[in-house]
């Protein structure tokens, strides 16, 4: 399929937070980290170009967090893109520790999330984060405890809006009794659809859903299978049909896919192009189930 842009011209838009327009298919900046998310990756100078060429292509939606690398993502979201064109929506997160390769542990206390959110707006060169999120809700530490202190850093202007990842609705309702929550990034594709309820939680209160690990894989993903065979017929590929299967499933998904290849990078984007019937959709859906 050709990669040619054509959604900028769409009405595929979300408004985060109720005032800040996005395209609904954004770019996630984990993989732009070495192996096992940690450290710089083997060409930092490729990694930019991806990040400038998503902008190129309309992306104005940029997802990362302190811990990839850690560090090293925002790090070059900055290097790279400040300062960022008009309309360019940076998100992070942090509730994270890194201590080697693949390793992460869960951390939500409020003074080292005031540290991370200080530091974030250091490294990426903003006085306020547009979309900030708590990585994990810390099971040490009660979710009210975590969010007071970015409240307080909200009232202060240092943070636009807050979001939350992989939880429950009854935690987003707990979340929101602290602070007002404008989005959930959980795990969730065509394949892996174990978070159907906070979709629909999020479709309903119109919270953005943003789905990390988009691209189905496994049984559905196989080589003439269901998802193949139909992407065959569109003169697509399988990850541009999980894409636009995400876009199709719910208004307020906000894929974010992720890669260290501009070549990849344009085939992900042209998935907004990517358009099935609602009957094929209804056929893909019950293979995948």
């Amino acid at each position: 399929m050709s990669t040619k842009l054509t959604h900028t011209d769409s009405n595929e838009t979300f408004a985060l937070g109720g005032d800040l327009t996005v395209r609904r298919l954004g770019y996630g900046a984990m993989r732009i980290t070495g192996d096992g998310i940690w450290g710089y990756p083997k060409n930092p100078d490729e990694a930019k170009k991806v990040l400038r060429r998503a902008v190129e292509l309309g992306v104005n939606f940029i997802d990362t967090a302190d811990s990839y690398g850690p560090y090293v993502s925002e790090e070059l979201i900055g290097e790279a893109l400040h300062p960022y064109a008009k309309g360019l929506v940076i998100a992070t997160k942090a509730g994270f520790v890194r201590t080697g390769p693949n390793q992460w542990s869960m951390l939500g206390r409020p003074e080292y999330l005031h540290q991370e959110v200080e530091m974030s707006l250091r490294r990426l060169k903003v006085e306020r984060i547009d979309l900030w999120q708590l990585h994990r809700i810390d099971p040490k530490v009660p979710v009210e405890e975590s969010l007071g202190i970015i409240k307080r850093l909200q009232e202060q202007g240092k943070i636009r809006h807050v979001g939350l990842s992989e939880v429950k609705p009854k935690e987003i309702d707990q979340a929101r009794k602290v602070i007002e929550i404008v989005s959930v990034q959980n795990q969730y594709n065509l394949g892996d659809r174990q978070h159907e309820d906070v979709v629909d939680y999020c479709t309903k209160h119109n919270l953005a859903f943003i789905p990390w690990f988009p691209v189905a894989a496994g049984k559905l993903a196989r080589h003439g299978g269901p998802l193949d065979s139909a992407a065959k017929r569109h003169n697509a590929t399988v990850s541009q049909l999980s894409l636009a299967w995400l876009l199709h499933r719910s208004p307020v998904m906000l894929p974010i896919p992720g890669t260290s290849s501009v070549k990849h990078l344009e085939e992900n984007i042209a998935a907004a192009n990517v358009k099935l019937s609602d009957t094929e959709w209804a056929a893909i859906e019950a293979d995948a189930k």
